[in-house]
């Protein structure tokens, strides 16, 4: 199996560890880079022209800055390679209705990378809205966490997440919250936001959000920001009849009563990066995504871009 990596950061870095942890056989991993002196590292081989090869992919992996996502999937799809697309597919919408026509009129495999939806928290409400019919009053999502401990060693200020210019921006960022929202509950018939940067870190990208997603009979909000210092990941979704508190960093669902309702213990987060990628490779085999296409997660991403 032959693997394009668009971008070698963090972000990529753990989904080769992820492939690199399939034990499929026969993998090889390339690397697309724009500096010949480029770094060799050892299990990816660096490759400069994508037009010259005398081999094609089995799929590409586009994680490089946000910025750059939209260049790389036009290009990828063109040359009929399956994409793997890390979220968010895309920083802007403007053209984005041509590249959604490319892809389907190519009929090119893709997938947006929401790898919380493999969180196993994730997964027991899932099943749960799923097979009960719960009656829902309000669902309350906070994602806090500091931008400059997120990379140490590196200027934070320099990196992409705190340039709007280079797609970053919390509501971008932690686009988990409202994709994983939206497909447990699923899309909203209404909603609102508050898109600021005047915290203390001082960047000028977007380091606090705040969203409400109006749903028939109960209202979802959700706040995101940069400048929290002690992380925080939480749901709070009020039934009628008791409360469910998901915490997702200590992988745990409590009611009311601080029963524990879930709980996956030891669980590590980086082993949503392989469930993600098996179901992407199994699903790839078939030719079929059935989940979180380009087209599905634009319309996520319109309800984050809407105010800003």
């Amino acid at each position: 199996m032959k693997i394009l990596i668009i971008g070698l950061g963090s972000i990529a870095r753990k989904h080769i560890s992820a492939l690199q942890n399939l034990n499929i056989d026969d993998i090889n991993i390339y690397a697309l880079r724009s500096n010949l002196n480029s770094e060799i590292e050892e299990g990816i081989e660096n490759i400069y022209d994508l037009e010259s090869l005398d081999f094609s992919f089995d799929f590409a992996i586009i994680s490089n800055p946000t910025h750059l996502h939209f260049e790389f999937i036009e290009k990828l799809a063109k040359l009929d390679i399956p994409l793997f697309i890390e979220k968010p597919a895309v920083h802007t919408l403007q053209n984005i209705l041509s590249l959604v026509s490319l892809i389907e009129n190519r009929n090119t495999v893709n997938y947006v990378a929401c790898n919380l939806r493999f969180h196993p928290c994730i997964e027991f409400l899932r099943n749960k809205l799923d097979h009960e019919n719960l009656k829902i009053n309000e669902v309350n999502v906070y994602c806090g966490s500091y931008l400059p401990d997120w990379r140490p060693n590196v200027d934070f200020r320099k990196i992409y997440s705190a340039n709007a210019s280079m797609g970053g921006g919390v509501h971008l960022d932690l686009f988990h919250e409202i994709d994983y929202v939206c497909w447990l509950f699923g899309m909203p018939n209404k909603s609102s936001s508050i898109l600021r940067n005047v915290s203390s870190l001082n960047i000028n990208a977007i380091d606090y959000a705040n969203y409400a997603l109006e749903y028939d009979t109960f209202t979802a909000n959700i706040v995101l920001n940069y400048y929290r210092k002690k992380s925080k990941r939480e749901i709070e979704i009020v039934f009628d009849n008791e409360i469910f508190l998901i915490d997702l960093i200590d992988n745990r669902i409590i009611d009311d009563e601080n029963n524990i309702v879930f709980e996956e213990v030891d669980f590590d987060v980086k082993k949503t990066y392989k469930k993600q990628l098996r179901y992407f490779i199994d699903n790839l085999k078939k030719q079929e995504i059935h989940m979180n296409s380009l087209k599905e997660s634009i319309e996520i991403l319109k309800i984050v871009l809407k105010d800003e």
